[in-house]
């Protein structure tokens, strides 16, 4: 049984950081490229970032590039965001996935299973 537990998220200021952590069990973590979304309150679920198996690929949305870093330690079968300059818009559920589908560029939920119960991160202005 495949199993994902975020942790790491809680309150912080506008411009400070966090670093989330999303340990994985039951599957080949090493096989599987990863992924982070979040959904905020009343919005749908979207893509912050992927990281390939080994860790030497990952790609970022537009409003995170620059300030959020993905990686993964494939020995604990962890994988990271660390948010830096944190916003208010950052606020919201992160939740970590696990990649199994590839009918795009994986910036779509659909194309990612087994997710985890997400932790909450909340950015004060």
């Amino acid at each position: 049984q495949v199993q994902l537990v975020e942790s790491g998220g809680g309150l912080v200021q506008a411009g400070g950081s966090l670093r989330l952590s999303c340990a994985a069990s039951g599957l080949a973590f090493s096989s599987y490229r990863m992924g982070w979304f979040r959904q905020a309150p009343g919005k749908e679920r979207e893509f912050v970032a992927t990281i390939t198996q080994s860790g030497g690929a990952t790609d970022y949305s537009d409003s995170v590039k620059g300030r959020f870093t993905i990686s993964r330690d494939n020995a604990k079968a962890t994988v990271y965001l660390q948010m830096n300059s944190l916003k208010s818009e950052d606020t919201a559920v992160y939740y970590c996935a696990v990649r199994r589908y590839y009918t795009g560029s994986g910036y779509s939920p659909a194309e990612y299973d087994c997710w985890g119960q997400g932790t909450q991160v909340t950015v004060s202005s």
